[in-house]
Order: structure tokens, then C-alpha cells, then sequence
């Protein structure tokens, strides 16, 4: 999108087609879109760290077991989404975490 001009209005373009609009507050104080990093493991549920199968320095394989997640009486297998090497583990046994807490560095 270009710079808002006098008025307010800024361009923007569907296909072929240029249009004028202003942007509304809300879209002006949305919390912007960030990248996921490959390389970080994070909840994606509150919960309570149950066991922890892995340490610092380990090699761990595709699709093994990292760590059991427990919410809601479910207990959640947290795997490895690819090959690679554990940089560092931010969980302990015991831990409650919130939904997109960072569990485990992968390098």
C-alpha cells in the first residue's frame, strides 16, 4: 500500500483495478503478521508439561517424541517436525504454560 495522501485516502490495487479507501482504526492498530521461526517449538494450547524426553546438544529424528503436553485431562504428544539438533529446552516437568509459549529451540 502507498502513503496516505491529504485526505486520508490510501491507493491500493485488486488485479487491474486501483481504488482509494481509509483505513479504519482497527486496521491501523492491528497486531501485524509475523513469520513463524522453523526452528522454535511452541504450544499451541495452554497446559501442563508433563514429561520431557530430550536434552540440550541431543539429535533427535523426524517424527520423536519431544515432550508430553497435558490439557484438559488429554495428554498431547509434542514430536519433532524434522531432523535436527536440540539448541535449548524452555520447559521443565511440572510447568504450566500458555498457548504459544516457547517449548524447545531447534537448531
Amino acid at each position: 500500500m502507498s502513503k496516505e495522501n491529504k485526505e486520508g485516502l490510501v491507493d491500493f490495487a485488486i488485479l487491474s483495478m486501483k481504488y482509494k479507501t481509509k483505513l479504519t482504526k482497527k486496521f491501523q492498530n492491528r497486531v501485524k503478521y509475523d513469520d513463524p521461526n522453523p526452528n522454535h517449538i511452541l504450544s499451541y494450547i495452554p497446559g501442563t508439561i508433563c514429561e520431557v524426553f530430550v536434552k540440550e546438544g541431543q539429535e533427535v529424528q523426524e517424527g520423536e517424541s519431544l515432550l508430553i503436553l497435558e490439557a484438559m485431562k488429554m495428554r498431547n504428544q509434542i514430536t519433532m517436525p524434522y531432523t535436527g539438533k536440540v539448541k535449548a529446552i524452555k520447559v521443565s516437568t511440572g510447568d504450566r504454560i500458555p498457548k504459544n509459549h516457547l517449548m524447545v529451540e531447534i537448531e
